[in-house]
């Protein structure tokens, strides 16, 4: 298997475009969401879009292999809730460690089929970890600030269950992602050096943190600054940030955070700020101009978009990343 870490030394690399952006275009419905395997399930499933990847497989590959196919050296995983927790919605706790496995196992055939294509470009599969639906940091009771809907151990057992099966599907990197609070980001770390340990194994983690709005901090208060000393006591692949702002109200952040850290740095911005009907209007045109200034600037390893990409936009930024060298570190 290719290094990843000597790759990035030569070269940025581009991360894949939204997943729920391109599930969205296929209009799937309730049945479609079902399939045959839950067909009885007795919760509405529609929305629970890592379920697909049990359901309809083909679509997510296909998904995969448009992103590729646009120029992704590394692509994510079906799974940003796939934690007994976020399954918890739909009743569907037990099914989290085969919605993991298979969507790495999607992916992972995907990538390997385009490092064969392009033996020059090898392909990577980043298993999506998100930040789940609960936060370790705050009360959502704004009567009892001292209640809290989940533990610190709760979300190590339930990061746990799904990092074993990302793992077990293939995965070649953890990425930590969309992180909002930096205690259920610790929980998540504590769970992959933990399981990394007993398997007496490496994988790669990414970690990437959200700026949740104008005053340049995550929502659970911290500075990027803060971010980056929180998380930076475990030897990283990367750290960056993604979601919430798009790519020029996210720059500002990626440079100040690029330069208080010396692992290899990650963005992944939104296609700009949602209109009022929750839809992304800026183009990938538009979008790939404002990447090149993440390229000038040399403050990016890794580069790719989320909410409202599509392997357009992705195509348009790995053309503009491949002009450019990378940012380096010591």
């Amino acid at each position: 298997m290719a290094n990843i870490y000597d790759i990035l030394k030569e070269r940025v690399l581009v991360l894949d475009g939204a997943m729920g952006t391109m599930i969205q275009n296929y209009k799937f419905s309730e049945s479609d969401y079902r399939g045959d395997r839950f067909k009885d399930h007795p919760s509405t499933v529609k929305g629970n879009n890592d379920l697909l990847s049990l359901t309809q497989p083909d679509a997510i590959k296909t998904i995969h292999e448009k992103y590729l196919e646009a120029g992704a050296d590394i692509i994510e995983t079906n799974t940003f809730s796939s934690t007994s927790i976020g399954m918890a919605d739909y009743n569907m706790e037990s099914i989290v460690y085969d919605i993991n496995f298979e969507s790495a196992k999607i992916a992972k055939e995907s990538a390997l089929k385009y490092s064969k294509i392009t033996p020059e470009k090898p392909r990577f599969v980043a298993g999506s970890i998100g930040p789940t639906n609960r936060t370790a940091s705050m009360s959502p009771d704004v009567n009892d600030p001292g209640f809290r809907a989940v533990t610190f151990d709760d979300l190590v057992i339930a990061y746990s269950e799904q990092i074993d099966a990302l793992i077990d599907g293939g995965v070649d990197i953890l990425l930590i992602e969309t992180i909002f609070d930096t205690l259920n980001a610790k929980a998540a770390l504590f769970a992959v050096d933990s399981i990394l340990e007993e398997r007496n194994i490496t994988v790669p983690i990414m970690i990437s943190g959200t700026i949740t709005d104008a005053s340049g901090r995550t929502l659970s208060g911290q500075t990027v600054e803060a971010f980056v000393t929180s998380l930076s006591h475990i030897p990283l692949l990367s750290i960056g940030l993604n979601c919430a702002l798009g790519a020029d109200l996210l720059l500002p952040y990626l440079k100040r955070l690029s330069k208080v850290t010396d692992f290899y740095t990650s963005a992944f911005p939104n296609a700009g700020l949602p209109n009022a009907f929750g839809e992304y209007d800026q183009t990938a045109e538009e979008m790939r101009d404002l990447i090149k200034e993440y390229l000038e600037s040399k403050s990016v390893n890794i580069i790719g978009g989320c909410c409202g990409t599509t392997p357009e936009y992705i195509k348009l930024i790995a053309e503009e990343a491949s002009k450019f060298n990378p940012r380096n570190i010591n």
